[in-house]
C-alpha cells in the first residue's frame, strides 16, 4: 500500500462520498476493535486527536488511566467497496494506540511489533516478510441469522462444486479482497469438510499482520451475505483436521534475501540456519502466543496434519518447521504450528525475536528429519532428540513463564495481561463439565 498524504486522503474522501470512518486497532487477544466516526471528524482523526476509553478494552489499562489516543497509519487508508445510505461509503484506518503524553502504548500489539522490528534493524537487517496461509470453516446460519454447527459442505482437499458448496462464497471473498488491493495467489477447499483456504502475496511484517486482520473481517462479512458463518476457531469440529495459519517468513538485508546462499547444499545461509535454530529453541515458549486458546491444543494432536514435534525438514510436512523448495529471493522458513486465533502482531513479534536470538547466539540446528515423524515410535523420536510441543494451554503458559527471550518480545505489560487472561481461561475450562464426560461417565457411575 502506498502512503497517502493528509491532503490526498481528504480529497479522496470527498470524491468517493465517504460518510463514515472506521478506526481499527487490535487488542491483546487479537480481536479487531474499531471506533466509527462520521467523516466530519476526519480532520481530528488526521491530527491524532481521536481519544477513546482504553479501560473498556480487555488487557489495556485500568479505569484510572483510561484516556488513550488512536494514531492512524496513513498508509492503511482504504475505502471499502460497499455502500451505506444514499450511496455513501465507509473507509478505514488501522491505528496505533498511544498514551496521552504522545508515547506509544506498551500494551498495543501493533506498536510492540514495531519495537521488535527496530531490534531487527539494529542487527543489520532491513525487512522481515510474512506470507500467511489462514484456514477457516464455513457453517450454515439458521433462519434467525445465528450460526449453527452444520457445515456448509462435505468436500475435501481441492474439491469443486457441487461438492464444494463454498466455492461461490470463496470467489466473492477473493473479489472483495482484490478490490482492496490483495494479490491473491490461491483459493481452494481444504482437507476437512467445510474448510477453506485463501492465500495472498507476502508483505513486510506490519502490513502482513494488518492484512490478516482485514482478511478476517472480509471473510466474515462476505460469508454472512451467503447465509454462512465463517469461523477461525482452530478446532471447531472434532475428528477432522483443525485450521492452521502457516507463517512463511523471510529476512532481508541490503544484499537481498538473508536466508539464501547459492553455495550451500540446501541453498540456505548461516543466517537461515541460525534463525531456524532460534525458532526451534524457543518453540515451546512461543506456543502460548501462536496457539492461544484452550481449543488450540485440540488441533495440535497427532494424526490431523498439525505439527506437534519440534524438528525441521524440506519436503517433509510432519515437522514444526519446513523449508519450501523455492530459492533466491523466495527463500523462506515455514512455521506450521500457528493457528488463526493467534494475534498476528504478537505471534510475529515472538517469532522474530526468537529468530534474531538464534542469529545472535549463532545457534546450530539439528539434522533435518526427512522421515514421517507421525509414523515414528516414541523410542525413535527419543533417539532422534525430537521433542513435542506443549499439549495444553496450561503447559504452554508454563513454558512461556520460563523463557526470558519470549517474555522480552512481549514486554512487561502484554506479558502480564496475556498470562492473567489465559490462566483465567484455563481455570474456567478445568471447572467445566464437558459433553464428553457426561456421555462417558454419567450412566456408568
Amino acid at each position: 500500500m502506498s502512503p497517502y498524504t493528509k491532503q490526498e486522503i481528504s480529497k479522496q474522501a470527498k470524491e468517493e462520498n465517504v460518510r463514515f470512518l472506521r478506526l481499527m486497532f487490535t487488542d491483546i487477544d487479537g480481536i479487531v476493535k474499531n471506533v466509527e466516526v462520521p467523516i466530519s471528524q476526519l480532520g481530528k482523526v488526521l491530527n491524532n486527536e481521536m481519544a477513546f476509553d482504553g479501560s473498556s478494552i480487555d488487557g489495556f489499562v485500568d479505569i484510572d488511566k483510561s484516556d488513550m489516543l488512536l494514531y492512524p497509519d496513513l498508509s492503511t487508508w482504504l475505502i471499502f467497496p460497499w455502500t451505506v445510505g444514499e450511496g455513501g461509503k465507509v473507509a478505514r484506518f488501522i491505528c496505533d494506540v498511544y498514551n496521552t503524553d504522545e508515547t506509544p502504548f506498551e500494551g498495543d500489539p501493533r506498536s510492540n511489533l514495531k519495537r521488535i522490528l527496530k531490534e531487527m534493524k539494529q542487527a543489520g537487517f532491513t525487512e522481515f516478510n510474512l506470507g500467511p496461509e489462514p484456514e477457516f470453516f464455513l457453517f450454515k446460519l439458521n433462519d434467525e441469522g445465528q450460526p449453527t454447527r452444520e457445515l456448509n459442505d462435505h468436500g475435501g482437499y481441492f474439491d469443486f462444486a457441487p461438492t464444494d458448496l463454498g466455492e461461490n462464497c470463496r470467489r466473492d471473498i477473493v473479489l472483495e479482497l482484490e478490490a482492496l488491493g490483495f494479490e491473491i495467489e490461491a483459493s481452494h477447499h481444504e482437507a476437512a469438510p467445510g474448510q477453506h483456504e485463501i492465500d495472498w502475496k507476502y508483505a513486510d511484517a506490519v502490513e502482513a499482520c494488518d492484512n490478516i486482520q482485514t482478511f478476517k473481517m472480509i471473510v466474515k462479512t462476505v460469508a454472512r451475505k451467503h447465509g454462512l458463518f465463517a469461523s477461525f476457531m482452530p478446532k471447531p469440529v472434532e475428528d477432522i483436521s483443525g485450521s492452521g495459519m502457516h507463517f512463511n517468513m523471510s529476512l532481508f538485508n541490503e544484499k537481498g534475501n538473508a536466508f539464501y546462499d547459492e553455495n550451500d547444499e540446501e541453498g540456505l545461509s548461516n543466517t537461515a540456519y541460525q534463525f531456524m535454530g532460534g525458532i526451534l529453541e524457543h518453540a515451546k515458549a512461543y506456543t502460548a502466543i501462536c496457539n492461544p486458546l484452550v481449543n488450540s491444543y485440540k488441533r495440535l494432536t497427532p494424526g490431523y496434519e498439525a505439527p506437534v514435534y519440534v524438528a525441521w525438514s524440506g519436503t517433509n510436512r510432519s515437522p514444526l518447521v519446513r523449508v519450501p523448495s523455492s530459492r533466491g529471493n523466495s527463500t523462506r522458513i515455514e512455521l506450521r504450528s500457528v493457528d488463526p486465533a493467534a494475534n498476528p502482531y504478537l505471534a510475529l513479534s515472538v517469532l522474530l525475536k526468537a529468530g534474531l536470538e538464534g542469529i545472535k547466539q549463532a545457534k546450530s540446528v539439528p539434522a533435518p528429519v526427512n522421515k514421517d515423524i507421525y509414523s515414528m515410535t516414541t523410542i525413535e523420536r527419543y533417539e532422534n532428540e525430537i521433542e513435542s510441543l506443549p499439549q495444553s494451554l496450561n503447559q504452554a503458559l508454563k513454558a512461556l513463564k520460563g523463557d526470558k527471550i519470549i517474555q522480552e518480545a512481549l514486554g512487561e505489560h502484554i506479558l502480564e495481561r496475556f498470562i492473567i487472561a489465559k490462566e483465567r481461561d484455563w481455570a474456567s475450562y478445568k471447572k467445566s463439565v464437558t459433553q464428553w464426560e457426561k456421555d462417558r461417565y454419567f450412566k456408568t457411575y
